[in-house]
């Protein structure tokens, strides 16, 4: 019989997943406190290559901001993006006409489908301490049928989504965070209407795992055709199929196995990543994603053409001023937690 580990490999900027993901940016920023513009003092920039600031000095980055870290407004189409929020704050903008406040655990989901122009800016909401930044930015691929979707942008609140507690035989906790999927009995939020998650066949999987120190976990057998991926970006090491595994490091895993794990010395952290593949032809330009180079070149010019319907807000790195968490979606709903 095979074994459940297929390749162990070490974590980069960006993460390496399989079909139909496409990769998962972590982003870990240490930010100072913040001024009432909401980004770090003008002393805190000096040496920073503004707009295209990825160096980590002083333990953080501005990104493509100017005046306050993260990501100004920019165009995406033909996939989705899931964005979990554990420490500190995004905001949110698009040219649907939506925007939010989210962080502190909460998760958004975007199908872009046909395209649509975002920013995702990180608030620096405290002036009297520093704002620690957790973020990862998961893309799932869309498949051909699906890449022509109506945009649609969703809020999955910390408050709603659910977590599973298990102990094991000596009492360790291990906490499993259904953010796509089902996890034994207890199934996520449901995804945007159009998303590849909202068929349940497609077993998309998406899970934030966190043991106690010592906590041993049983990673349950799931589909033959599914890819998985489990990262460990956080703690000491894990112990499994006879390895010693330090965190900072990827396992490919075969989804049809049961996966033992022993966590080591410190509280650890672990995102699993888990779907079957689209297989189909994947060609991406920079924040597009098409099936061929004539699809491609048909995305491009609808967004020279159109811009996606034009940004609405009035500024590129628009931010919410003092507002709490929050979401105005583009039917004029508003929901403030």
């Amino acid at each position: 019989m095979s074994k459940p580990i297929i390749k162990i490999k070490e974590l980069g900027f960006h993460w390496e997943t399989k079909d139909p993901f496409m990769f998962c940016a972590f982003h870990q920023d240490q930010y100072p406190k913040g001024e009432a513009h909401l980004g770090p003092s003008k002393e805190a920039l000096k040496g920073r290559f503004l707009g295209n600031d990825f160096q980590k000095k002083d333990g953080w980055r501005m990104y493509h901001g100017q005046e306050v870290p993260g990501f100004p407004y920019h165009p995406h189409a033909g996939f989705e993006t899931i964005t979990l929020v554990e420490q500190g704050y995004a905001d949110h903008s698009d040219s649907m006409g939506a925007k939010g406040r989210f962080g502190q655990g909460d998760a958004q989901w975007m199908t872009a489908g046909k395209g649509v122009l975002h920013s995702e800016m990180f608030p620096l909401v405290n002036q009297d301490k520093e704002n620690p930044l957790l973020l990862f930015q998961i893309w799932l691929n869309l498949p051909k049928r699906s890449k022509k979707v109506e945009p649609h942008y969703k809020m999955l609140w910390h408050e709603e989504i659910p977590i599973v507690e298990e102990k094991d035989e000596h009492g360790n906790l291990a906490k499993i965070k259904v953010i796509a999927g089902q996890y034994k009995s207890q199934s996520a939020l449901d995804p945007t209407p159009d998303s590849l998650a909202a068929e349940d066949e497609n077993d998309i999987q998406v899970w934030r795992i966190t043991l106690e120190a010592g906590a041993g976990f049983t990673l349950p057998a799931g589909h033959t055709e599914s890819n998985r991926v489990l990262f460990f970006y956080e703690g000491d090491e894990l112990k499994t199929e006879g390895f010693e595994i330090p965190s900072g490091h990827s396992l490919d895993l075969d989804a049809s196995q049961e996966l033992k794990i022993t966590n080591g010395n410190k509280k650890a952290e672990l995102l699993l990543l888990q779907g079957k593949p689209i297989n189909e032809p994947v060609v991406q330009q920079g924040p597009f994603v098409a099936n061929s180079r004539e699809e491609m070149s048909e995305i491009i010019s609808e967004y020279q053409r159109t811009q996606f319907g034009g940004w609405p807000w009035p500024k590129a790195e628009f931010t919410h001023g003092d507002q709490g968490r929050f979401a105005l979606f583009a039917d004029g709903k508003l929901v403030e937690k």
